[in-house]
């Protein structure tokens, strides 16, 4: 067994392994592309990503959750800009950097002359300028606009320097705003027992600053301003406020989403800090990334996922429903850690996370078909999967197979099912397997802090109590 120190408290053990022949590609574009139209705008031609799509016809729908919002927005285009230039940087497929070329003009005709964004168009290509879901402003559209931009300058940077400073003056626009946030810098408030930064997005959103934050790495990447680094730095120090607890301690170190409440959906925080962390070479974010990997992450994995819990009252955490957006941040934060510290263990976590998209799940069903490229919209309660397929769902499941396929250990892993769980006062594990028999244990040894992972001969000995590694 290979043994891995990660901090002065905490060991992990992980066992060999030998990897079966390595899977296809489990990234289909087929959906999303069907859900892409390309349309005048604003004198250019530009893509967007229609915002739904029902079963059984998958025929696009408009959104109308919050009233008339439109047909398309920033929030899924800039998404989907980041998986097609993420697919184009791993795999060097043309077609990608056309259809993300073609998505960063919408988001950038979508940003306003002062810096903010609008986020949804109506039936007639107008731009919903006063919906509570598209209003100008700096808040969640206007992150993901900035992940995209920032990429987007990375990418093209020896491809089409032109575009790439476009690019970079269209993300410096937003910097005023950040540097109104900042103001509030060292700016804490106690809500109960828990201190909320107020120098975040909303003045305590975890989340959505998670987004800017990976925006804002990409944007050093690309052009290692000293500004944008300041940023990055002063945002985490208000993502590790948001954390509480550690391995064996309550919350387990989780990254709240807004003062006391956690939601598993955009919580981003463990992938911004990991990937800032490893860029950075900043150790502080790369233990508060690890610290809920090993604490929180582990436990959803053993315990089974969930939508959101007040940390305050967890008595009443709410299981449904559960979505891609959900396991994304995991999964690719699990796989951004791996890629900080070379440690195997997270990513076998990584691909037991993914493995959710493929009937480990409390349905036992697939919630990506790899066959259509269908993302579903996800699991609406113990008895029921929603079968439709909208832009966010495809988009983010999307997202967690580019980066999934190039990790053979994870995407091994994504193909087990958990078969039990067990608990005592030492203890909390689940057994993972595949249809063949292939085994695979997940302990955390709450005496010790340490998370482990078993296989084959190891893990039957460890269940029959036999723990001599």
């Amino acid at each position: 067994m290979k043994t891995f120190r990660l901090s002065s408290l905490l060991f992990f053990g992980f066992t060999s392994y030998i990897l079966a022949q390595e899977p296809a590609s489990l990234v289909n574009f087929s959906h999303l592309d069907r859900l892409t139209e390309q349309i005048a705008f604003y004198g250019d031609t530009v893509s967007i990503v229609h915002v739904y799509a029902n079963y059984p016809d998958y025929h696009w729908v408009d959104a109308n959750d919050s009233g008339p919002e439109g047909i398309a927005c920033v929030d899924d285009a800039a998404r989907a800009a980041v998986v097609f230039l993420r697919y184009y940087e791993l795999t060097h497929a043309a077609s990608s950097l056309t259809k993300g070329r073609a998505l960063l003009k919408f988001v950038m005709k979508m940003q306003a002359e002062d810096g903010e964004f609008y986020n949804f168009i109506l039936a007639d290509h107008a731009i919903n300028r006063k919906g509570k879901t598209s209003y100008k402003s700096f808040g969640w559209w206007a992150a993901r606009g900035v992940w995209s931009m920032s990429l987007g300058c990375r990418i093209f940077k020896t491809i089409d320097p032109q575009l790439s400073d476009e690019l970079r003056k269209r993300v410096g626009l937003t910097f005023p705003y950040i540097d109104e946030l900042l103001k509030r810098y060292d700016t804490v408030k106690n809500v109960g027992q828990f201190r909320v930064p107020q120098w975040l997005v909303y003045q305590s959103g975890a989340d959505v600053s998670s987004e800017l934050m990976l925006g804002l790495t990409e944007y050093y990447c690309a052009t290692g301003e000293e500004r944008a680094k300041d940023f990055i730095k002063r945002l985490a120090d208000g993502l590790r406020i948001m954390q509480d607890g550690n391995s064996s301690t309550y919350p387990y170190g989780l990254h709240r989403s807004w003062e006391t409440m956690w939601h598993m959906w955009g919580n981003g925080e463990t992938q911004a800090l990991a990937y800032a962390g490893t860029i950075l070479n900043d150790t502080v974010m790369m233990r508060s990334a690890e610290k809920e990997a090993q604490g929180f992450y582990a436990r959803l994995l053993i315990q089974g996922f969930m939508k959101e819990m007040d940390v305050a009252h967890p008595e009443a955490r709410v299981n449904y429903e559960q979505i891609a957006y959900g396991v994304r941040p995991m999964v690719v934060g699990l796989l951004r850690l791996y890629d900080g510290t070379k440690n195997e263990l997270y990513e076998a976590m990584a691909g037991l996370a993914a493995s959710w998209f493929f009937g480990n799940n409390i349905l036992h069903e697939a919630l990506y078909d790899t066959a259509t490229g269908r993302g579903y919209d996800g699991i609406r309660d113990s008895l029921t999967i929603n079968k439709n397929s909208g832009a966010e769902s495809t988009i983010e499941a999307l997202h967690t197979l580019v980066e999934l396929d190039n990790y053979p250990l994870a995407k091994k892993y994504s193909l087990y099912t958990k078969t039990k769980k067990s608990s005592n006062e030492n203890y909390l594990s689940a057994v993972f397997a595949t249809r063949g028999g292939e085994e695979l244990l997940l302990v955390i040894d709450l005496r010790q802090s340490r998370v482990m992972i078993f296989s084959g001969k190891e893990s039957k000995q460890f269940q029959e109590g036999v723990k001599q590694f």
